[in-house]
């Protein structure tokens, strides 16, 4: 088990590092456009055997009352083994899972992927520990999956 953990890891680290800023969000410029990116994230995530629960479109809501925001788009995903232990740990938990990734058109024109640190998203919350295995398999997968995308 803890050799998986320490796989993704460092293939986490491996594909499409990127740093947290100081709020835990890691941000990363995607290879393809908004929609093509969340195409491609879905369908790795679900062939991974991940739970798509929503796929959110910013940019056609803004559409719709007249708003221009640029492409946006937001993925909203689980897995209940992985996040289930969490809301174990702390109820509150279940504020922040499932998990979720944003994917949006900056300012410059830019394909850009975010989400939270899960260390930092769950850890504030006082009944989560840092070193919780399913944190390390959290963060991991985002990683992994958001490097599949990402330049």
């Amino acid at each position: 088990m803890m050799r998986i953990l320490m796989a993704l890891v460092m293939g986490a680290f491996l594909t499409g590092a990127a740093m947290a800023g100081e709020n835990g969000i890691v941000r990363k410029e995607a290879a393809a456009g908004v929609t093509e990116t969340v195409d491609q994230l879905i369908a790795t995530m679900e062939g991974a055997g991940l739970k798509i629960f929503a796929r959110v479109d910013h940019g056609a809501g803004a559409q719709s009352i007249g708003v221009d925001i640029g492409a946006s788009q937001l993925v909203i995903f689980g897995n209940p083994k992985v996040g289930t232990p969490a809301i174990q740990d702390d109820p509150v938990s279940g504020l922040f899972l499932p998990m979720k990734v944003l994917v949006y058109e900056d300012g410059t024109g830019k394909t850009m992927i975010a989400y939270e640190e899960p260390a930092k998203m769950l850890g504030r919350l006082g009944g989560v520990s840092e070193d919780a295995a399913y944190i390390q398999t959290m963060t991991g997968a985002l990683g992994k999956f958001t490097g599949s995308v990402a330049k």
